[in-house]
């Protein structure tokens, strides 16, 4: 299966659990693989046949900046459900760390693998 990918897509978002997490808006990484044919794309040379990584971006970007989770898990499976029900994506791997939470780490997060059902 062809994968188009999305890697780093920083946004900020309220989330986690504690009093302070509520008070401040944190920055999430975000990276995608997502199962698409691209041959058709390839054939036509036209943007209206391709998995348009621009618009997931932006989709992604209007929703989490929104969002008001608690847990990571939870945006996470958010977000693959957009990705699957809205860009025609029958595969998705997606990755969403959250920097800086655990001191001595670079991140901790959630990595996902959704199909299409």
């Amino acid at each position: 299966m062809d994968k188009v990918f999305i890697e780093g897509l920083e946004i900020d978002a309220l989330i986690g659990i504690y009093d302070w997490e509520r008070r401040i808006r944190q920055t999430l990484r975000f990276d995608l693989e997502m199962g698409f044919d691209n041959r058709k794309p390839a054939a036509s040379d036209s943007i209206e046949d391709t998995l348009n990584y621009k618009a997931v971006s932006r989709r992604l970007v209007e929703f989490v900046s929104q969002s008001d989770y608690g847990l990571v898990e939870t945006l996470a499976e958010r977000c693959a459900d957009i990705v699957l029900a809205e860009f025609g994506v029958q595969w998705l791997r997606l990755k969403l760390s959250k920097p800086g939470a655990v001191r001595g780490a670079v991140a901790v997060g959630v990595i996902i693998e959704r199909a299409r059902q």
